[in-house]
């Protein structure tokens, strides 16, 4: 959804900031402060400092908006994951070039992809 997103906005975004390759901002705004509540909320932090680094330049609804899309992505994912979803044919084709580009393939749950 970012690649697209990026795409239809003219926005040049790195990607390869979701492999933790230390990029500042990837090209979103504030990118670094999300990038960060991202890896502390994901490793089960409390995430205290992050979340109030990111208080300092987003709104309260703007944090929960944050924190429900980490919530939403973090829940479907492990659901497909589970349940072994395989990407439709669409979405396979879609987005083929950048799970190379960023080697998602190294995942278990790369398996439920179809080859």
């Amino acid at each position: 959804m970012l690649r697209v997103s990026s795409q239809m906005t003219g926005t040049d975004v790195d990607m390869a900031a979701v492999n933790g390759a230390g990029l500042a901002d990837a090209g979103v705004a504030h990118g670094a402060a999300l990038l960060a509540l991202t890896e502390a909320v994901m490793r089960g932090a409390a995430a205290t400092v992050e979340r109030q680094d990111l208080r300092g330049v987003l709104s309260a609804e703007g944090l929960v908006d944050v924190a429900a899309v980490i919530g939403a992505f973090n829940t479907v994912d492990r659901i497909a994951d589970a349940t072994g979803i395989a990407l439709d044919a669409a979405m396979d084709l879609m987005s083929k070039a950048l799970r190379q580009q960023l080697n998602l393939g190294r995942f278990a749950s790369a398996a439920n992809t179809p080859t």
